[in-house]
């Protein structure tokens, strides 16, 4: 996330940078619409960090239940040793 963090703010420096250099009230055009491709690249982030938070979920929750029936599989393997007598 860092990544694209950094990319957020190099445009919205960018951005900022062309609007303190403009002499005039209103933005061009240019601005207006490098206005408008910041925006569409923000949402185009912020809609991959949550796919990506999506899949961290879905993969810690595979973990999770690998975990748990690992832990499942040494109980058993336990209690199958103290039944033999091991």
């Amino acid at each position: 996330m860092n990544g694209i963090s950094k990319h957020i703010a190099v445009g919205v420096l960018v951005f900022g940078a062309m609007i303190l250099s403009s002499c005039s009230s209103t933005p061009s055009e240019e601005e207006q619409k490098a206005l408008a491709d910041l925006k569409a690249q923000v949402a185009s982030l912020e809609g991959q960090v949550q796919t990506m938070q999506r899949d961290k979920a879905g993969l810690e929750k595979q973990i999770a239940d690998k975990n748990a029936k690992i832990q499942q599989c040494q109980s058993d393997q336990e209690a199958v040793k103290k039944g033999s007598g091991k």
